[in-house]
């Protein structure tokens, strides 16, 4: 079994994004979570643009609540999948687990896509820019997705 977790900064926008795309994947034999490395929207569901956003790509996300990444989640996670630098430098300021860290943009440039190191956070634009992260975190789930079969 392997234990993903995708974090971002409140967990209610594209972790969650990520977290719902994985599971629409439908692999065997993983556990997925999401969480911020904030604190402002623990208990709250997704952003209602992202939750529209995902849900017109036949992705239900409105079951999901925000919740605060930890230090436990070092222990509990065998892969922690940061949406940007900042987030990233945040994880590992906590000084466990480095090798179990990564950017979602490095399974995108490992197979060739040209996306930006860092998943743009949607939260105070429009409704296009809910879309452009979407596709952005699609194209690092598939290479998440193909570095995942290979390790089995």
């Amino acid at each position: 079994m392997t234990r993903v977790l995708f974090v971002c900064l409140g967990n209610i926008c594209r972790s969650p994004a990520a977290e719902g795309i994985l599971r629409a994947r439908g692999l065997p034999d993983l556990v997925i979570d999401s969480a911020g490395t904030g604190d402002w929207h623990v208990g709250k569901a997704p952003d209602r643009r992202m939750q529209a956003a995902c849900l017109s790509r036949n992705i239900d996300i409105s079951d999901l609540r925000a919740r605060q990444f930890s230090v436990t989640d070092f222990d509990r996670f065998d892969l922690i999948v940061a949406m940007d630098r900042s987030n990233y430098r945040d994880i590992l300021a906590l000084a466990q687990g480095k090798d179990k860290v990564a950017l979602l943009s490095e399974f995108a440039h490992k197979q060739g896509a040209q996306v930006p190191e860092d998943v743009p956070d949607p939260y105070y634009g429009g409704d296009e820019g809910f879309e452009t992260c979407l596709d952005i975190i699609t194209v690092g789930i598939d290479g998440l997705v193909s570095d995942l079969q290979a390790r089995i």
